[in-house]
């Protein structure tokens, strides 16, 4: 390890996390040769080959992965010591880049952007909708933020302890589905069970970012699947079939409560018992450190964290 040159350290993070030595290449700015000439450096100087070629790319060998987190740890205290001591918010262009699932829009966004403007009138905020991608864009810091939405119940595959340890997170509210109907619906005249809830048919809001609700998950494993009539993106459109029609919808409470304040669709708790998820902030510890982003996270875990209160529009049984 004499004279070891810590550059190589950067490439070995890249390959670790593209798995390929042409997409690493590309991000380093570097030759294909090159890059391949580093990788030889890196397996000489750890007495490994660090990197097994496969079908698919890159698979790293069990000396690899068990170096990764030493030398993330090492990249980051590198990576700090060129952070500034101090962030201006009212003198910076700053661009940040943030993922979001689009419940979270409702209930973050006019929390916190308002005083984000107005103490840091020239930064900007790019969003883009929470994907299949955001995930390795986080990792790879290439977004600052990612908020999304995960589980506590222990059936759900998008559980809280799903979320990779390169991350830190904080729950920003608790949130829960609720099932609507408009206020004749033939349901309301039964008693409210599952059979009556999986005996209509339902209207299906896909988000963007969101393949499956929880519900969907636990319905098809341990009841039947839920019978679709439709599938629609647009969550105002859908309220305003569920009104028309004798459809259900099921949706997270946060998101729907302040379309439905005119009383024209009824809600109903969902006759199931479900833990409820949960809108997470999530960042790459590598912005631990760095004092504008510091600003913009505590600004909306200040701002944008709320619970689900009780209060009269809570959904009948």
């Amino acid at each position: 390890m004499k004279n070891f040159d810590v550059n190589l350290l950067r490439v070995f993070s890249i390959l670790l996390e593209e798995r390929n030595v042409t997409s690493a290449a590309t991000r380093l700015h570097l030759s294909q040769s090159a890059v391949s000439k580093q990788l030889a450096k890196l397996r000489l100087s750890f007495s490994d080959p660090l990197f097994e070629r496969e079908s698919k790319g890159l698979y790293p060998t069990p000396k690899a992965l068990a170096l990764a987190p030493k030398i993330q740890e090492i990249l980051l205290q590198i990576d700090q010591l060129t952070l500034p001591d101090d962030f201006e918010p009212e003198q910076s262009r700053r661009v940040f880049h943030i993922d979001l699932i689009e419940t979270a829009y409702v209930v973050t966004y006019p929390r916190f952007m308002p005083a984000a403007m107005h103490k840091a009138p020239s930064i900007t905020v790019n969003s883009r909708t929470w994907n299949d991608e955001s995930f390795k864009r986080l990792m790879k810091r290439d977004i600052d933020f990612g908020i999304g939405i995960f589980e506590w119940d222990e059936r759900s595959h998008s559980h809280v302890s799903n979320i990779p340890k390169e991350l830190n997170y904080i729950e920003l509210m608790r949130d829960y589905p609720i099932c609507l109907m408009r206020p004749d619906h033939p349901a309301l005249k039964k008693e409210w069970n599952i059979e009556t809830f999986l005996a209509y048919r339902h209207i299906q809001v896909t988000d963007g970012g969101i393949n499956k609700w929880l519900l969907q998950e636990i319905l098809e494993s341990e009841y039947q699947p839920v019978n679709y009539a439709v599938n629609m993106s647009d969550l105002r459109s859908a309220l305003s079939l569920c009104e028309q029609s004798d459809l259900l919808l099921c949706y997270p409470i946060s998101s729907v409560r302040e379309f439905i304040k005119d009383n024209t669709l009824i809600m109903k708790t969902i006759p199931l018992t479900i833990a409820p998820g949960g809108h997470f902030l999530l960042w790459h510890k590598h912005f631990d450190d760095d004092p504008a982003h510091k600003w913009l996270r505590t600004l909306i875990i200040d701002l944008a964290s709320s619970g689900i209160e009780e209060s009269s529009d809570t959904p009948t049984n």
